[in-house]
């Protein structure tokens, strides 16, 4: 399956069809049962295709959130403010490079009454919000701040309101909403395949994509879509090959966030027939060093001894940051007053002194720099006020308790996690286009086979909710197209 000769069939070599269905589905993760509910809900066959034992993908593993607003049902029993126009602005404030407007508007406009859909479907939500910083772990809260809503730049581009929606159980969150959603297109009447790998896209003459070729335990499979295939089959992550290639950076993670079958087969089979894929070089790259939140009163620092970022910002911007523009050479720096150990990994201390100069000789950084970083920051802090980086006051104050501890937040000492954020170019629509723009006929994408919201700047909850968001666009569209 390297070449895209494998990848493509020509309609005119397939002699007969095994298996039919309005809309074909490859991958049933949260994108590809949203996809499936709403084309069975507009009348059609549906037949989801997947390579593994059961459903559920990477999103029944995953912390099962949902970033909506715009002042969703939750948001407005809990008496939080929000617009379609609050949510644009800080989404394209954070959604870079060169956010896609026009899938941010649609997403934007269509968050509340997606929102409501997802509650049709039984997934509980509990009214009420978590006070902590972006997860929690450790409770049942239905509302949190999953991004940096509340941070600097975006607290002065956008008014904050928490977007993070967290279905109703303390673990096991990404069971809970897919497991809902199962239940409801088992009830729908949705046809599933297991253990059913799609090998190639077969094309018609006129471009349009009518079916696929699929591997089975019972042999190999022709299948014709009448209407639509929707490629849903995740990112890839799992990808040695592809990473080197397109995302070199988060090979340096250490932790992947998916699943194995997470190895971009979904993005080859798109790039087959024709479509564009883009932004492959960007993923969501965590360090997940919070909680405890006091962590946030130190200092985040480069190799050389400076800041670099506002550290009440959400751990995912941090983990891009860090890796990104600092080479993964980063610490970490608390006085005794604020130091604790992260709660979800180990940690190694980098050097610990009773003075800021002992720290610095430690770290092996040139005289004078941490020291002048600490002066710097002290002096500010004491005032509350950061004028470099502008960390909210809450999170300010003077590091002046010793002993004072450095924590490796290198990716060689600490765990960075990551998943790919590139992949097929589609419409609001969810059809794939080509390189010049055009949609190709018969060939709809969601979820992490495509480049969605985020490109960069990724917020807890934005993977599951364009994926859930474009698979249902998808399922619709298809549904109105010819047989």
């Amino acid at each position: 399956m390297s070449g895209t000769e494998l990848l493509r069939v020509d309609e005119r070599d397939v002699a007969a069809w095994d298996d039919q269905a309005d809309v074909v589905v490859v991958g049933y993760g949260c994108a590809g049962v949203c996809t499936a509910l709403e084309a069975r809900a507009a009348g059609g066959d549906v037949l989801v295709l997947e390579r593994s034992g059961g459903p559920g993908g990477t999103s029944i593993n995953s912390g099962g959130f949902l970033y909506c607003g715009g002042g969703t049902a939750l948001q407005r029993a809990l008496g939080y403010d929000d617009s379609v126009e609050n949510m644009y602005a800080y989404m394209m404030a954070a959604c870079g490079p060169e956010p896609d407007a026009a899938l941010i508007q649609a997403y934007c406009e269509g968050s509340v009454a997606h929102f409501d859909w997802i509650l049709e479907k039984g997934v509980p939500y509990k009214e009420s919000f978590f006070a902590g910083a972006h997860e929690p772990f450790h409770s049942d809260d239905g509302l949190v701040y999953s991004g940096s809503e509340f941070a600097w730049p975006f607290n002065e581009i956008a008014t904050p309101a928490p977007r993070g929606h967290a279905p109703q159980t303390i673990q096991d969150k990404g069971a809970l909403l897919m497991n809902k959603l199962i239940a409801a297109a088992v009830a729908a009447g949705v046809r599933t395949a297991f253990g059913t790998r799609v090998e190639s896209l077969v094309q018609a003459g006129d471009g349009r994509v009518v079916g696929a070729i699929a591997h089975t335990v019972e042999g190999r499979k022709r299948i014709r879509a009448r209407k639509g295939l929707v490629l849903t089959a995740g990112g890839f992550i799992y990808n040695e090959d592809m990473l080197s290639r397109y995302a070199p950076l988060l090979k340096q993670c250490r932790y992947k966030v998916g699943t194995e079958t997470d190895d971009g087969s979904g993005i080859r089979l798109g790039l087959a027939v024709g479509g564009e894929a883009i932004r492959m070089e960007t993923g969501d790259i965590s360090l997940p060093v919070f909680p405890p939140n006091d962590l946030r009163f130190g200092i985040c620092l480069s190799e050389q001894g400076q800041r670099f970022i506002n550290e009440d910002v959400y751990f995912g911007r941090i983990g891009e940051y860090a890796l990104m523009h600092q080479a993964g050479r980063v610490f970490l720096l608390v006085d005794d007053e604020h130091f604790g150990r992260p709660e979800n990994f180990p940690i190694e201390i980098a050097a610990a002194g009773e003075t800021v100069e002992e720290v610095e000789a430690e770290l092996g950084m040139p005289r004078g720099a941490l020291v002048n970083t600490v002066a710097v920051y002290n002096e500010y802090a004491a005032r509350g006020e950061d004028p470099l980086f502008h960390k909210g006051a809450d999170w300010l104050a003077p590091i002046a308790t010793p002993p004072f501890g450095v924590i490796d937040l290198s990716t060689e000492s600490f765990v960075y996690t990551a998943f790919t954020l590139g992949g097929l170019w589609i419409d609001p629509q969810a059809r794939v286009r080509g390189g010049g723009g055009d949609p190709i006929p018969g060939l709809y994408a969601a979820g992490r086979t495509t480049s969605g919201v985020a490109k960069q700047g990724y917020s807890s909850g934005m993977s599951l909710g364009d994926g859930s968001f474009f698979g249902r666009a998808a399922g619709r569209h298809a549904m109105t197209s010819r047989t």
